[in-house]
């Protein structure tokens, strides 16, 4: 719920080999369920609000990439716009909305993501409960190649449970899985929220994966962290990755971006 955002969604690409595995990369992200929680209608909101965020990318034997992200909320919408570039690989433009709506037992949230190239997605994901609560989420793509920088599986189902009962934090633990194309690619995140004082917030999340990047390569595992500090409408993140979309490679990612 992951980048999407890099997190809200964030790759580097390397050769022949990762252009191919791109059928096997991430969907839309389901980070604003897993670290919000489900329970009550938002406020009404009078105008757009927005959100930039600049991501780089380096593998060690690659140039370094690029991401721009464009995100649009108001109420219950989310309307995305951003561009990935590597100079020597890959480039693609993708958008995409989601809704989330409302319900008795938690809420529900439809999306749709397009991208150059002819990739389209669709994603159900939602939430049972209010402070304590399930997650849960499936995607399905047209398998068309796609760089979406969540580094969770695309057409995989999601499951997972959240809790606000702390103070001031919100913690969550979910695991997303693939059910086609024999990958066998499955990675479990534990993600930590913490508000400070003084607009202030820090986001832990660590994550252990395994599986493989093509039906005939070998199976990998790895772990990543990524750390997100929020001062007022201002963000910084940095991560590791440990084979990253399970490849052999290991991924620095950084991304900075603001709130207007």
């Amino acid at each position: 719920m992951p980048l999407t955002t890099l997190m809200n969604s964030v790759k580097s690409t390397k050769s022949t080999k990762s252009m191919k595995s791109m059928k096997s990369l991430p969907r839309a992200s389901l980070l604003a369920l897993l670290l919000g929680g489900a329970g009550g209608t938002a406020l009404a909101q009078e105008a757009w609000g927005y959100k930039y965020t600049h991501g780089f990318y380096s593998m060690a034997d690659s140039h370094y990439a690029q991401d721009a992200n464009l995100r649009l909320n108001k109420d219950d919408q989310v309307i995305w716009i951003g561009h990935y570039w590597n100079p020597s690989i890959y480039q693609q433009t993708r958008a995409g909305y989601e809704h989330t709506i409302a319900t008795a037992w938690g809420q529900l949230t439809p999306s749709l993501q397009i991208a150059s190239g002819g990739f389209v997605s669709g994603a159900l994901s939602g939430q049972v409960g209010s402070t304590n609560y399930l997650i849960w989420g499936i995607d399905r793509t047209n398998d068309k190649d796609y760089y979406n920088l969540n580094f969770d599986p695309n057409n995989a189902i999601t499951l997972g449970v959240g809790t606000k009962a702390m103070s001031g934090a919100v913690l969550s633990a979910f695991t997303t899985q693939t059910y086609r194309l024999g990958l066998g690619q499955r990675i479990t995140h534990l993600v930590w929220r913490q508000s400070l004082e003084d607009k202030r917030r820090l986001t832990v999340d660590l994550a252990y994966k395994h599986g493989r990047e093509a039906p005939d390569a070998s199976k990998v595992h790895g772990t990543s962290l990524v750390v997100t500090y929020d001062f007022d409408r201002y963000f910084v993140r940095a991560g590791r990755d440990l084979k990253v979309n399970f490849s052999q490679d290991n991924q620095t990612r950084i991304a900075a971006g603001l709130r207007f």
